[in-house]
């Protein structure tokens, strides 16, 4: 069996113990004689396996009955319009951290709508770097702030929880969604496609206070209300059922290795490898995000010129090193670390790093 080390930003790799797991149950699930992606989402086996995905991603996160988690489909991009469709206004609209790509397309989609303020923006920087407190000028009549945790195609990271002064603080977390302890209490509404720190690709995880998703603006057409989700139990037409259950696996695996402690660990050691490697290379490899903004997720870095860097990626494909070329709006070099990506794997692309830019 030939598997790589998938350095790729979304879809990623996964835990090998989940996709083993589900391998072998995938054509006999539960004992019903049927895939998982057979069986009835009304049926007990699926119920089972969807709600303790859920009862799972709040342990994981230290929160209690206050909160809820949703599973809802169309990736982070709809939640870029389901957020400000339904707790925005014009009277109190969403205020809007720009900090990367996706944090500028959700700005741009409550934009359009007429219902978004910019708190505060690095892309004059090519996103660089996250914004400081004290740069943050978020309206007082906001009816939330709302932030990208961390930055894929641009290799930042928020360091610090902000301070809304009681504004609803709402974060798109795909690609580090339970990747760390962090004071989730903090949050109002975090969201996250899986594609990267959790499953496959076609759900999204909303998790979000209670009090938030009791009630939808009635005009929004039914698949657009959260209220619809929160009150039908992420059930009210077919879930993806598979995607869930790999979340479910994998929420799971991430609580018998630890929790998210242990996860921190882990994800602290592997960025120290990649990040010591872009340092101490004099100069032969450098870090596109400022020291203070770098993502414990997503390594990105350059090379001398474009054709080492195309060099680079074939090179490193040759060592089953794969998915390493950055984003054509940052080039260079992007290492997506994710929980499952194994510290081996971080180990051979600095040793490959090493010497590549030894022998060029």
């Amino acid at each position: 069996m030939k598997r790589v080390y998938n350095f790729n930003p979304g879809p990623a790799t996964l835990p090998l113990e989940v996709l083993q797991e589900a391998q072998a149950e995938f054509l006999n699930f539960a004992d019903s004689g049927m895939s998982i992606i057979e069986i009835s989402h009304r049926s007990k086996p699926y119920e089972k396996v969807h709600n303790q995905a859920k009862a799972d991603i709040l342990e994981l996160m230290g929160l209690g009955d206050d909160y809820e988690v949703l599973f809802i489909q169309g990736g982070a991009s709809l939640q870029f319009a389901m957020i400000p469709l339904n707790f925005a206004t014009k009277e109190k609209p969403g205020s809007y951290a720009v900090t990367g790509t996706f944090a500028k397309n959700a700005h741009k989609e409550a934009n359009n709508l007429g219902v978004a303020t910019l708190a505060a923006s690095t892309e004059s920087e090519n996103f660089r770097r996250i914004p400081r407190q004290d740069e943050l000028k978020i309206s007082p009549d906001s009816a939330y702030f709302h932030i990208c945790n961390n930055n894929t195609i641009f290799g930042t990271e928020y360091h610090y929880i902000p301070d809304t002064k009681n504004i609803p603080l709402f974060a798109d977390m795909s690609s580090d969604m339970l990747s760390r302890p962090m004071d989730f209490k903090k949050f109002s509404l975090i969201y996250a496609g899986v594609q990267k720190n959790l499953g496959p690709a076609g759900v999204v995880v909303v998790v979000a206070k209670k009090s938030l998703l009791e009630k939808s603006p009635e005009n929004l057409p039914t698949m657009l209300k959260y209220e619809t989700f929160y009150k039908k139990n992420s059930l009210y037409n077919t879930p993806p059922a598979f995607s869930i259950y790999m979340v479910g696996k994998v929420a799971a695996w991430i609580k018998n290795c630890g929790g998210l402690e242990e996860m921190a660990k882990r994800n602290s050691a592997k960025a120290k490898i990649l990040y010591d490697a872009i340092d101490e290379s004099n100069g032969f490899y450098k870090g596109h995000a400022e020291k203070d903004s770098r993502s414990f997720m997503n390594v990105t870095f350059r090379l001398p010129s474009e054709d080492l860097e195309k060099k680079f990626v074939a090179e490193a494909l040759e060592k089953n090193l794969s998915g390493v070329k950055g984003h054509r709006s940052v080039g260079g070099m992007r290492a997506s670390i994710y929980n499952a990506m194994p510290i081996e794997g971080v180990e051979t692309l600095a040793d490959f790093m090493k010497n590549f830019a030894k022998n060029n």
